[in-house]
């Protein structure tokens, strides 16, 4: 046989190889490789899809366990006091927009709304014992702060005596507490009119326990019988 004879023959075989090639074996590759790749992504997905099904079937279950013991404890009462009080701020210094106090906490004394979401519950404001005798300062209460239920009664009452005397110190002048490992104080910012004629104070109060502080702020009104009122 000659040279050319034999690379001719080696060429059609090489042809005839190539030309009868299945097309399927075009799709092997994406079948045995890439196409397996998919199937792992997507099992994968679905792993991580049911992952925070059940995450998310968790939270839900806590909260509405924890609406179940709300209600339980409440009953039919609900919550009496949907607006927090004129004056209130929570940490950072932002104002509280919605507060939910409990019955028990928030009583009515001759026309004088009492409202003491944190602290101690007792009669009286400040070195005052008795409503009666603290009528004039018990709507102070209404400027309130977290920190008044890590403290004592008694550095309480400290902290609303000191409430009471920034209702008559010049103005900027603190009026510092200090009972064991708390301390306080209670500064008029300024003072002013309202629209009616009223005698209003601006008040900054903070207390300072275990090295953390917290600050309140409420605008106070005289009125005509000389009690005060929280109007901002």
């Amino acid at each position: 046989m000659r040279l050319r004879d034999f690379g001719k023959l080696t060429l059609t075989a090489v042809l005839a190889l190539s030309l009868g090639t299945p097309p399927a074996m075009a799709g092997d590759w994406d079948r045995d490789g890439r196409g397996h790749r998919d199937d792992r992504h997507d099992r994968r997905d679905d792993r991580r899809d049911d992952r925070y099904d059940r995450r998310d079937d968790r939270r839900d279950d806590r909260y509405d366990r924890r609406d179940d013991r709300r209600d339980h404890h409440w009953g039919d009462r609900g919550y009496v006091y949907r607006a927090p009080p004129p004056g209130w701020y929570a940490h950072g210094g932002y104002p509280v927009r919605h507060w939910d106090v409990p019955p028990a906490r928030r009583r009515v004394y001759r026309d004088v709304v009492v409202v003491r979401p944190y602290g101690h519950w007792y009669s009286g404001y400040g070195r005052y014992r008795s409503d009666d005798d603290a009528l004039f300062f018990l709507g102070l209460t209404a400027i309130s702060l977290v920190a008044l239920s890590s403290l004592s009664e008694a550095q309480q009452r400290a902290h609303e005596d000191a409430q009471v005397r920034a209702t008559s110190a010049p103005i900027g002048q603190p009026i510092v507490w200090s009972d064991g490992r708390a301390t306080g104080s209670v500064t008029s910012l300024r003072e002013g009119r309202a629209a009616d004629g009223a005698y209003c104070r601006e008040f900054q109060q903070q207390v300072t326990i275990g090295g953390r502080t917290e600050d309140a702020y409420g605008t106070a009104c005289q009125q005509p019988d000389g009690s005060w009122q929280v109007v901002n």
